[in-house]
């Protein structure tokens, strides 16, 4: 499998920390910069054709709502632990929400759960 790329929007212009996990983990982490940026995380998973989006917000799920609803990605949010999000990737969301959780475990797993699933 190709490098998978996965876009990272928080809300309060973080996510830099999970970008480095996604980065450890040999994927490619495309962090939009600037408040607000989970509202434009679907606009620029389809601009960078990624696999994979994670949205930070207080809700956890502000952004992934707005990617499924404007894009069609396939969303999961409300998300708290990186648990939630690995059996999210598991049963096919790509498109995870979550509160503010900016951790580099987070990229580090979610990526070894899409590779995992979809076969590296």
């Amino acid at each position: 499998m190709s490098q998978i790329t996965v876009v990272i929007g928080d809300r309060l212009g973080k996510g830099q920390k999970v970008g480095l996990g996604v980065e450890l983990a040999s994927a490619r982490a495309v962090v939009i910069p600037g408040m607000a940026a989970d509202m434009k995380l679907g606009d620029v998973m389809k601009a960078e054709n990624a696999q994979l989006g994670i949205s930070f917000c207080g809700s956890g799920g502000a952004g992934a709502i707005t990617a499924q609803t404007k894009h069609g990605y396939k969303a999961k949010y409300g998300m708290r632990s990186i648990e939630e999000g690995v059996t999210a990737i598991e049963e096919g969301y790509n498109v995870l929400g979550f509160g503010f959780m900016d951790k580099e475990e987070l990229g580090q797993r979610l990526v070894a759960a899409y590779l995992k699933k979809h076969g590296d």
